[in-house]
Formats: C-alpha cells, sequence, structure tokens
C-alpha cells in the first residue's frame, strides 16, 4: 500500500471538515477495495465534470515526495543481488583506484563523486535492460553522463575490454594508449558512442535520437520498436536550457522509446542543486507538464517498514517540507542528526524511538537501492504512449565518507586519505590488503569465479558489450559528377538564380538517385520557402507521426504544405538547436543504426555556429557525416535584415573544428563538385568528416566550369580566368562567394580604367587552403634533407606575378588564413564589423569590398611595389567617388 497522505494544509479553511472526511474515506474505500487505477479514474470523472461545470481551477502537477510505485507493485528482479552487489562494489572501488592512481602519479585529475552517487542506476541498467546490437535487438542507445566516465572504464576492466596499462593510461592520450577523460567517440571510436560531458547535449541528441529511430521505422529502415534511448543527466545539469528545451516535443511525439534517468543527488558542482527547495518536486512538475510519464524513486527499501508504521501521513507530510539543503546536510552527518533535526517532531521522534542511530543511518535513498531502481526500469520499459523519467534520489560522493560524501567540495575531490580507503575497503566488503590499499591496486574476479561469471552471462544475454560503437556503416554508390551536368553548364544569358536555388536543384538530383535518393534526409528549422525549397513539400513530404490530420489552408496550390507518415523532410519549427540535434541523430545513423543517411541541414547561416556551435562541437566529436548549408550567407548579401542576421564569420567558426570541411562557392558548378566529392568521401571512403557550404539568396548568371577545375576546387582555390602574360602591370585576385563576381569586375575596371591586368582565381575554400598549407609547413619542418613540398596556394602563384588581393563577404580572418603561402604582397578585404539593413550596393560600399574597393586596393599594391605612381591613387579615389573620411566599418 502507498503510504497514507494528509490532508492539505488547505484544510485550514475548510468551512465543512465533515463532508470533507467523508469524501477522503469514499476515496479511501475505493483505493482499499478497487485499486488505485479506480480511484484515479473517479478522480479524473470529478475533474471532466467540474471543468464541464466551469470550474477551471488549476490542479499541482506534483505528488507527494514518496516513491511512485507502491511497495505492492513493485517489480522484482530475477538477478542474484549478492552477485550484483559484489560486482558493483568491485567496479566503485576500481573507478576510483583510476583517478586516484591518474592523480598520484600526473597532474591530470578526474572525477569521483558522480560516478560514486550513480553506480546502482547504472548496473540495473547493464545486468537487466541494456541491449546491445545483435541479430534479435537493434541495440539500445544509452547516453551515459560524462563525469561518470570511470565507472564505465572500471566496468569494462572487469569486462576484459580494456587492460591494467590503459586504466593507468587514464586521461593521459597523447601517446595513443589512453583513455580519454570523458565520453568523447573521437577519441576512442570503438568505444564511446555519445559525447555527453558538455552539459544539457545529452539530453536534447537523445531525445531526437528517440524521434529518429520513429522516422527511420515509418520510412522503412529496419525494425526499432523494441529499442530505447536511455540518457542519464544531473539534477544540476537540468539548469541547462538545452537539457529541458525539447521536453514538450518529446512528449507530443509521445516518444516513448524515450527514458531519461535524471540522478537527483541534490548537489551542483558548488553546492545544492535547490538549496531552499525540492530539485525532484520541480522535475516532476515540469516533466508532468510537458507530458511524460514520472516515475520517482525517492526513499530505499529501509524507509518502507518506518513508512507502513506512519499511519497519520506526518512522516510524508515531513518528507515533503524539508528541503534539499537540509537533506544534503544529513548525508553529510550521522544517525544522531538525522534523529535530532529530522524527526523533529514528538510524534517523528516517536516512529523511531526503538531504532537505534545506526538504524537511521541505514535508511537508504531510493537511487542506491537495486529493488527500487529495478522496479522503476521495468516500469519505464513497459509504458507505452509516453516519454519516462525516472526522478532517482541519491548521495553525491555515496562511499566516500570524510573525503567527499554529500559535501560541498565533493565534484572537485581527486583525493583520499589512506584511511578513508580504509573505510570505504570496509563499508563495501572489498578483499584488499593494507598493501594493496596504499597501492592502489585493481580488483579482477578470477576467471570461472561465480561473479566474473554472472559479470559475461548478463552482458550476452543482453546481446553484448556496452558501451561500444560501429566504425563504419555499409558502403553506398555515388552518382558520378556528370549526373550534375546542369550545374557544371552556363546558365545562358539572362538567366539568373542563386546558389541556394542551384543546391535544391542538386538536392532534387539526389531525391531521384534510385541508391541514395531515399536515404537523404532534408532538414530545415522553418524556412522552407526562404531557400526555395515548398516544392519538395509535395514531393517528399513533411515526417509527421500523425500523418496530416487537417486540410492545410494551401491545399488547392502546387506546392501546398504536406504532412506525411512516410515523408522525408524534417521541419523542426523554429528551433535552430532542435534541427541540429535531429542532423546529428541522421548524420550518425551509420554508426548508431548501421543505415548510412544523408542529411542536409539548411538554415541561416548566422543562426548556425554562433546558436548551435556545441553541438556541430560534438558532432565534429561524434564523427558525423553530413552537409550543413548556411543559407542567405555574407554579411553583405542578405542586404535588408540587419545587424543580427547579416553573416560574415560563420566560415571563421567552422573552420575551427577538425572534422568540418567548409566552402563558400560562387557558382553552380563549385557547389556540385563540392557536394559530389563530399558524398564520395563519406558513403564510399567511409571519412568521418561533414561539410559546412554556405548558399547565398542573390540571383546571377552562372557560368561553366573551367576546363578540369574539379579537384582545385577541392583543394579550395583554383584558375576561373589567366590573361596573356604581357608586360601590362599585373595583379592576382582571389575572391569566393558572391563578391568573387566584384572581383572579377573589378578585373574590368582595373584593365579599361588603368591598363593593369588580372589573373583571377576562385577560393572556395581558405580554410581548406590553410589546413593543407600548414600540413606542408609542418612537413618541410621535420624533414630538411628531403625537397620541401609546396602548398596548394604556392602552386597555384608560382608562375603569375604582381601582388595578391582577396575578397570575401566574410571577416578579414577568413583569408587571413593563407598569408604565409602568398609569395608576394598580401592585401586582404573583408567584412568586420557589426551588418546593418541597406541595399548591396550601399552595403559593399560600407564594409569595403566592392568592385571600387578591390580595384583601389589592387591599385595600392602596384603602388607600393613600385610599379605604379602614387597619383593613380588620388584619381581612383575622385573616379571612384569613395570618401577618404568614411568611418571605418568595424567602428561604425
Amino acid at each position: 500500500m502507498a503510504p497514507v497522505m494528509p490532508i492539505s494544509s488547505a484544510s485550514d479553511n475548510d468551512i465543512d471538515t465533515q463532508e470533507t472526511r467523508e469524501w477522503l474515506d469514499a476515496l479511501e474505500g475505493v483505493i482499499a477495495h478497487e485499486g488505485p487505477e479506480r480511484a484515479h479514474f473517479l478522480i479524473e470523472q470529478l475533474i471532466r465534470r467540474a471543468h464541464d461545470a466551469g470550474i477551471y481551477l488549476p490542479f499541482s502537477a506534483n505528488t507527494a515526495y514518496v516513491n511512485t510505485i507502491p511497495l505492492d507493485n513493485q517489480a522484482h528482479s530475477t538477478g542474484d543481488q549478492g552477485l550484483e552487489h559484489r560486482i558493483r562494489s568491485f567496479i566503485r572501488w576500481n573507478a576510483i583506484a583510476m583517478v586516484l592512481r591518474a592523480g598520484r602519479d600526473t597532474n591530470v585529475g578526474g572525477h569521483i563523486a558522480s560516478f560514486a552517487s550513480a553506480a546502482t542506476l547504472y548496473e540495473v541498467g547493464f545486468n537487466h535492460f541494456w541491449h546491445a546490437p545483435s541479430a534479435q535487438h537493434g541495440g539500445d542507445l544509452v547516453f551515459f553522463q560524462g563525469h561518470s566516465a570511470p565507472g564505465f572504464y572500471a566496468r569494462a576492466f572487469l569486462e576484459g575490454r580494456l587492460s591494467e596499462a590503459q586504466m593507468d593510461k587514464f586521461r593521459q592520450e597523447v601517446g595513443g594508449q589512453g583513455i580519454s577523460s570523458y565520453p568523447h567517440p573521437w577519441l576512442m571510436p570503438d568505444f564511446w558512442q555519445f559525447p555527453t560531458v558538455s552539459m544539457g547535449l545529452g539530453p536534447i541528441m537523445g531525445i531526437y535520437q528517440a524521434r529518429f529511430m520513429k522516422y527511420l521505422q515509418d520510412r522503412g529502415f529496419g525494425d526499432h520498436r523494441a529499442r530505447k534511448v536511455w540518457v542519464f543527466c544531473g539534477d544540476g545539469e537540468m539548469d541547462e536550457p538545452e537539457s529541458r528545451g525539447a521536453l514538450g516535443m518529446a512528449g507530443r511525439e509521445q516518444l516513448d522509446n524515450l527514458v531519461f534517468v535524471i540522478n537527483c543527488n541534490l548537489q551542483r558542482l558548488d553546492g545544492p542543486v535547490r538549496g531552499n527547495g525540492k530539485i525532484i518536486q520541480e522535475l516532476e512538475s515540469e516533466f508532468r507538464g510537458a507530458g511524460w510519464n514520472v516515475i520517482k524513486v525517492v526513499w530505499g527499501s529501509k524507509w518502507d517498514a518506518l513508512l507502513a508504521r506512519d499511519k497519520d501521513g506526518i512522516l510524508a507530510q515531513r518528507m515533503m517540507a524539508c528541503v534539499d539543503g537540509d537533506y544534503q546536510t544529513f548525508k553529510s552527518k550521522d544517525g544522531a542528526y538525522v534523529r535530532e533535526h529530522f524527526f523533529n517532531s514528538p510524534a517523528l521522534k516517536a516512529l523511531v524511538a526503538d531504532w537505534s542511530d545506526d538504524d537511521i543511518w541505514q535508511l537508504n535513498r531510493g537511487g542506491h537501492d537495486p529493488h527500487k531502481v529495478y522496479a522503476a526500469y521495468h516500469a519505464a520499459a513497459h509504458h507505452t504512449g509516453q516519454p519516462t523519467v525516472i526522478l532517482a534520489k541519491t548521495i553525491k560522493g555515496y562511499g566516500m565518507g570524510e573525503a567527499g560524501e554529500a559535501q560541498n567540495i565533493t565534484h572537485q575531490q581527486k583525493h583520499m586519505r589512506v584511511e578513508t580507503l580504509g573505510q570505504f575497503r570496509d563499508r563495501f566488503g572489498l578483499p584488499l590488503t593494507d598493501e594493496q590499499l596504499a597501492d592502489l591496486s585493481y580488483l579482477k574476479f578470477e576467471e570461472g569465479s561465480p561473479e566474473h561469471a554472472y559479470l559475461h552471462q548478463r552482458r550476452q544475454a543482453l546481446g553484448g558489450y556496452l558501451p561500444s560503437r560501429r566504425r563504419t556503416g555499409p558502403e553506398l554508390p555515388v552518382p558520378p559528377l556528370s549526373a550534375f551536368d546542369g550545374q557544371l553548364k552556363a546558365s545562358g544569358e539572362g538567366r539568373e538564380f542563386s546558389t541556394a536555388m542551384s543546391f535544391v536543384r542538386i538536392l532534387n538530383t539526389l531525391l531521384r538517385d534510385k541508391a541514395l535518393g531515399k536515404r537523404i534526409v532534408p532538414i530545415v528549422s522553418d524556412e522552407s520557402r526562404t531557400f526555395g525549397m515548398e516544392g519538395l513539400f509535395r514531393q517528399i513530404g513533411i515526417w509527421s507521426q500523425q500523418g496530416q490530420t487537417y486540410t492545410p489552408q494551401d491545399a488547392s496550390q502546387l506546392s501546398f504544405y504536406k504532412e506525411s507518415k512516410d515523408g522525408q523532410i524534417l521541419q523542426e519549427g523554429i528551433n535552430e538547436a532542435g534541427a541540429m540535434a535531429d542532423w546529428i541523430a541522421a548524420a550518425t545513423s551509420y554508426s548508431t543504426h548501421g543505415e548510412p543517411m544523408i542529411p542536409f541541414f539548411i538554415f541561416y547561416s548566422i543562426f548556425g555556429f554562433q546558436r548551435f556551435g556545441d553541438l556541430a562541437w560534438a558532432a565534429g566529436d561524434q564523427r558525423a557525416r553530413g552537409f550543413l548549408l548556411g543559407g542567405t550567407a555574407g554579411r553583405t548579401t542578405l542586404n535588408g535584415e540587419g545587424l543580427q542576421h547579416e553573416d560574415g564569420h560563420s566560415l571563421v567558426w567552422g573552420g575551427t573544428i577538425p572534422n568540418c570541411v567548409c566552402y563558400d562557392p560562387t557558382f553552380a558548378f563549385e557547389l556540385a563538385v563540392i557536394i559530389q566529392d563530399g558524398l564520395r568521401r563519406m558513403l564510399q571512403m567511409q571519412e568521418d568528416v561533414y561539410y559546412y557550404i554556405t548558399v547565398m539568396n542573390e540571383n546571377y548568371e552562372h557560368p561553366a566550369m573551367p576546363e578540369g577545375a574539379e579537384q582545385d576546387i577541392l583543394k579550395g582555390m583554383y584558375a576561373f580566368r589567366r590573361t596573356s602574360n604581357g608586360e601590362a602591370p599585373r595583379v592576382q585576385l582571389l575572391g569566393a562567394g558572391t563578391i568573387f563576381r566584384e572581383v572579377i569586375a573589378a578585373s574590368a575596371m582595373l584593365e579599361q580604367h588603368w591598363g593593369v591586368q588580372a589573373d583571377l582565381w576562385g577560393c572556395p575554400s581558405f580554410t581548406e587552403l590553410a589546413r593543407q598549407g600548414n600540413e606542408v609547413i609542418r612537413w618541410n619542418l621535420l624533414h630538411p634533407d628531403e625537397a620541401p613540398r609546396t602548398s596548394h596556394v604556392e602552386h597555384c602563384l608560382a608562375d603569375t606575378r604582381g601582388p595578391v588581393i582577396a575578397a570575401t563577404d566574410y571577416v578579414r580572418a577568413l583569408a587571413e588564413q593563407i598569408r604565409p603561402f602568398v609569395p608576394r604582397a598580401y592585401t586582404v578585404l573583408g567584412t568586420d564589423g557589426y551588418g546593418r539593413s541597406d541595399t548591396r550596393e550601399q552595403l559593399r560600399d560600407f564594409f569595403e569590398v566592392d568592385r571600387r574597393w578591390i580595384t583601389l586596393a589592387a591599385l595600392k599594391a602596384l603602388v607600393d611595389e613600385g610599379t605604379l605612381e602614387r597619383g593613380v591613387l588620388s584619381q581612383a579615389i575622385a573616379k571612384y567617388g569613395i570618401d577618404p573620411e568614411k568611418p571605418y566599418p568595424l567602428r561604425a
């Protein structure tokens, strides 16, 4: 039976206590004779009837501060609890020993307290619930909390998956034999699946991973109905916006394949989470309001007898009244302190009058009780129609004693005295001598021992070992470049379109491809029409689990808004972070699901890395493969939107991610070459890279691809047009994106007005040029006795003459990356400063990147090298109407 709850404090205003008592007696009679389900049904009917009568009073989304699952309804584990406790204790010790050994021998540190609090939560899952991929099961996905990583290494060590030498290289990875501080697939590609230590990313990625599994199911990519996504996070972590931002979506989408386990140890990194309140109650209310099934695991089995003794509900009332700051303090003291300060009334003291202080101290929290945790996991695994959150109350630093159990300094604790380790050994019954204790010796089970056999049997019954990761997916055929012939040819005189529209045409080509078409995943936040993608609505549909149960307003139009259960587009509303999490799920599907998908996420470029940069970094860590498209890109190209919309720096952000390949193409042929080669690298070569490509909304004619330019386009710099090598003054003009067209126009002005010839170089990736150039510099440094290698920039400019001028629609830092490889004077023009609203012409003049400013920069470079007289500069300034006193754009 559930504990008796007292009448709420609202009863103090009760005008008819006898009537209230009759209602409550009736309810208790229903509970006793017909069960809680019948009582719940009747209450729901009463609420509905009250609403029908016009009584719209708010109700509380909270339940009492007790376990959600009554003792009578607990599912019972069939596991051997003695063996599981011993295994769990060995894992606890090895996790501590690994961190302490690293701290003893180096200064790399580590975390002890998080896993100490959550060991039972994890071990119940490992032993009974989490499937590895096998012929019988697709495998569950577990987002392990990052700070608990030592515990998973400790388990893998017991399983024989990690050696003692590897354990001793915890956080010492440079030599190639170490293990990473936290879950990092980039560093441990066979072990970790999901990078979760940047707090908040695990929750949002887990939610969208669960949703993507529904998408795969509806679209016929395997059977995922038996699979679950388990997301572990801390109660303090739930303060991150990403942790809570998508809860409503999960409830709305009825993601019953999703389970959150929130380790409520009541402590953040510096102190209590809700010292003056109750984080479990707060989270219960929020999750329940978002449509989740909420299971609270607050109290352990040792409370059951005491709760049964509480006939008047005073204990439950005290549990509710006590705040988290006090609960933390209780577990940092002793039984006598708890008797005095928790059982703080005569009636409460009478409840425990026959209990010793040691008995009181043994009253355990639910998250440390394998019976309560198993019951919660079992209920979550069998719940349908809603996602489930398990709110498990634990103690941070559990078992660390004076070194950090429930203390504010716990999170930073990386050392324990030998005496404290001895107490830990005795508390968990570990077979360690004093010498082994001082030496921090690891523990292992003898092969053939009951513990060793049980450890492996449980994982074999669930399909294998976790965590574990696939490195590759099935290789897929990629269409040849000729499949995009329409983009490789000239658009024709008077036929103008944007690179955004070129992308849509390439996407349509891919969608028609027999091998790849069904694997294309177009993703938008909520701007399909801005990017010219509305034609895809009717063609492939927007995925929805419910299909389309309404008639869209534009049903009579050709490109009406079509939702479909087997739709292909993922549209996330005004939610770039959610769309990026969707993209990560699709971009890592080759690994997590064995189904390579090809996601194309297009977004306002300034609302990309700047907004979801942490997720973009995690995508690199997770070895994502796919395409990000920064739409309406460029600081002067998106001309009417203003400061917070005009992007001049996303390519710099993208370039900070080592495996993000960044391009800023000008013409359709560049875009086709880049996307086709990206598909080849990711799907055939199985390279762990992803692409960031800017596409613009400015319409203009597109030329044909220069013959043989493909490889140089991919390297980042190609000869667009070379002039005859006469005696006239000459410059080398470099450009990218839409500003390359200004560069082309400047070359005509230089020749017509000043007799200067210009070679034109398209530079779709200054980032790739810089990466290759820096690699060459390093090779030359380390191989002084061999012929030096040449960067691609140097190779391109080797047989040219004249100063070099580069202009882009991005900040100068983008093109400045190649300065070390330019063999002559180098001038960079860019759009440093805040954007603003105006025409493209006015903006390009303001940022000093239009054809006049490029021409002036070229003339200045020729003057500086002594080829032209200085007087041409004043002439040019006057001729082009340039104001010498105009404010510096960066300061304006």
